[in-house]
């Protein structure tokens, strides 16, 4: 079964790095979509960053470029966002998404399998 398993979330002070993981099983994860979405306390879900299956090419949204990498690891089937120059409004749960048939994209619907979620609280 296609599991997703978040972790590397905790409390930062602005300007503070994190670096997400998302360790992926069941799946082949060399030729699947993934991305990072993240979800504050009364907003939708928007999607961070991800890397499409056709080419890995990496995408990000415009309130992270500059700031946040993505990566993979197929070796270890995990994928990473590496979080740096962190501000408040950078405060969710933040998801991993995978869809093994899907070229991948920024919006929700274009994934089927979705990680629990780790909290990222950036505060002084």
């Amino acid at each position: 079964q296609v599991q997703l398993v978040e972790s590397g979330g905790g409390l930062v002070q602005p300007g503070g790095s994190l670096r997400l993981s998302c360790a992926a099983s069941g799946f082949n994860f060399q030729y699947a979509a993934v991305g990072w979405f993240r979800q504050a306390p009364g907003k939708e879900r928007e999607g961070v960053s991800y890397i499409s299956a056709s080419d890995g090419t990496t995408h990000y949204a415009d309130f992270v470029r500059g700031r946040f990498t993505i990566s993979k690891d197929n070796a270890k089937n995990t994928v990473y966002l590496q979080m740096n120059s962190l501000k408040p409004e950078d405060t969710a749960v933040y998801y991993c998404a995978t869809d093994p048939d899907s070229e991948g994209g920024m919006g929700t619907y274009e994934y089927d399998y979705w990680g629990q979620g780790t909290q990222v609280t950036v505060s002084s």
